[in-house]
Formats: C-alpha cells, structure tokens, sequence
C-alpha cells in the first residue's frame, strides 16, 4: 500500500470513529494511562529539593516514552501488514480525538443546568474546568462552557490532529501526553509552580502553530455557515492576545466574535483569583441557542482540519 494511505486511511476511520462514538467510558484509553503514569510521578518527585529539574524530566521523558511507544507500535504492526497497521493507527486517532466528548461534555453541564438546577450544574461543570464552579451564575455556566469548548477545539482537535499529520499517531501521543501534563500539573499555585513549569512551557511551544490555526479555521467555519465572520475576525484581531496564556486568546476571541457575547472577567483557580481581561464586546445573556452555534463551529473546524491533511498529502505526496 502507498505510505500515504497509510497516513489519510487511519486518520479518515480515526475521524469517522470520533464523530460517531466520542470517548469510549467504559473501555482503557491511553490518556488515562497517561494520567496514571502523571499521577504516579507526582506523588513521587513533587517533594523535597529540586522540584522543578525533577519535573522537567518528567516533563520531557514521559511524552518520549509515549512517542516511543507509538514508534515501537508502528513498527510491529506494519511488520504484520499494512491493514493491522491501519486498524491500529485508527484506533490510536480515534482516542486522539476529543470534539464528540467535548461537545458531549458541554451539552451534559448544560442539560444539568436547565433540569437539575445551579447547583448540579456547578457540580458537573467542575467536572470539565479548573475554575472553582461554586459561586457561577447561570450565565457563567455557559460562558464556562463555551470558553472551554473554543479552548479545547485547539487542544483537543486541531492539536493532535497536527502532529499527526507531521509524525503519525506516535506524534499525536506524544501530543497528547504533554497536554495531559499541562492538564494535571501546569498551574502557577503553590504545589505545581516548580513542578510543573516545563509541562506548562512545553504545552505552550506545541500549541502555539495549532491555536491560530484553530482561531482561523473557526473564523472560516463562520463564513462558510455565514454568521458575522468580518466581527469574528475584527474580535479575533483585537483581542487574541489578551488572554494570559499565548494560545488560548486566539480560539477564545474568535468564538467570542462568532457569537458575539463577552469572555473573561475574575475567575478562582486552585484557591487564587485571576483577573481575566474581557474578550469580546456584548456582556449579553447566553442561552443554549450560542451552544448550538459553537457545536456546528467545532464540526466545521474538525471536518476542515482532516481534509486539509488529506488534501497536502495527496497533493504533495502522489505524484
């Protein structure tokens, strides 16, 4: 088989998969062995002297290993043959890939929220932010809910989706368990600031080319559904830079445009308050109508980012 059907076979079964079925929960999923492993290294070398040389090697061997692990992977099942090869690789992109169990996520904190009431939605969305949920406002609920579904399109999506297409599923792994890392132990608070500065850094390098692709690609998204894409770019232009991280202004203030509500204010994370400068302009109710729009933002975004990978690799690669 051509080693780029290799590559655009995987990554379409991978694609259709995630579209289909989300997350499995009830079967193993590497990240949670990532997690575990993360978890493992935490309690371990997050102590005493030297705290943060000790975390930068966690920081740097454990997605090596993942990436190694997806090497040694490759390896034995194209020895097989190129169909085990291909069933493997499509699962590997299938776990890689996060938009049907992010937008599941959200609809679940929502569908909490409108049935339960406050309360139970707090609670499930603590489930999914970092953010200390308990005093939120309806409306900060959804807005909860949309900052975090425009956040992880780059994270969790265009992301892994990324470094597939530059190294295979060991690539997007090894991804993968850096963003697990950032996830876990990448906070500025007393027990993870030495720690877990590399993880914080290093998720920092490897999304900083996904998160204005993810940014553009949704400003795209709004054109193609012709919403508003002149204020989404006019948002997008003002105000990505905004945000305290270096990526996360970019996908944020562009689904801020989109929907033309208002992201950011003060926010409790691990027991400090966060002064988030405002992204976007209309300080307005937010209803599941604005949930619906981002859903339809994240397909678009997901669907155009594999077949612009297809499209370089046959365009590029078959001659």
């Amino acid at each position: 088989m051509n080693e780029v059907w290799l590559v655009i076979l995987p990554l379409i079964a991978g694609y259709l998969l995630d579209l289909a079925f989300g997350d499995p929960r009830t079967i193993p999923h590497p990240v949670v062995g990532f997690g575990n492993m993360i978890s493992w290294a935490e309690r371990h070398f997050n102590c005493g002297r030297f705290r943060k040389w000790k975390g930068a090697v966690v920081a740097l061997s454990f997605p090596l290993f993942a990436g190694m692990a997806g090497w040694g992977i490759t390896v034995g099942t194209l020895a097989v043959g190129d169909w085990c090869f291909c069933i493997v690789a499509s699962v590997f992109v299938f776990y890689g890939l996060a938009n049907h169990s992010l937008i599941r996520e959200g609809r679940e904190v929502i569908d909490i929220l409108k049935k339960q009431g406050v309360e139970a939605g707090r609670r499930r969305l603590s489930w999914i932010v970092g953010r200390d949920t308990s005093e939120l406002s309806p409306k900060g609920i959804y807005t909860a809910v949309l900052e975090t579904m425009a956040e992880n399109l780059s994270d969790g999506v265009v992301a892994p989706l990324f470094y597939y297409a530059l190294g295979g599923f060991p690539a997007m792994m090894a991804y993968k368990m850096v963003n697990t890392l950032d996830s876990m132990i990448g906070y500025k608070d007393e027990r993870y600031r030495q720690f877990g500065c590399m993880a914080a850094r290093l998720d920092d390098v490897l999304n900083y080319i996904p998160s204005r692709i993810s940014a553009l690609l949704m400003i795209a998204s709004a054109w193609i559904f012709r919403m508003d894409y002149k204020r989404a770019w006019a948002v997008w232009k003002r105000d990505r830079r905004k945000h305290a991280s270096p990526n996360s202004g970019f996908p944020e203030s562009a689904m801020a445009g989109i929907l033309d509500c208002r992201f950011g204010g003060a926010h409790v994370y691990h027991g400090l308050l966060v002064e988030k400068p405002y992204i976007g302009d209309n300080d307005r109710e937010i209803s599941y109508a604005d949930f619906r729009i981002a859903v339809r933002v994240n397909h678009m975004v997901t669907l155009l980012t594999v077949v612009s990978i297809v499209a370089v690799y046959l365009c590029v690669f078959i001659k």
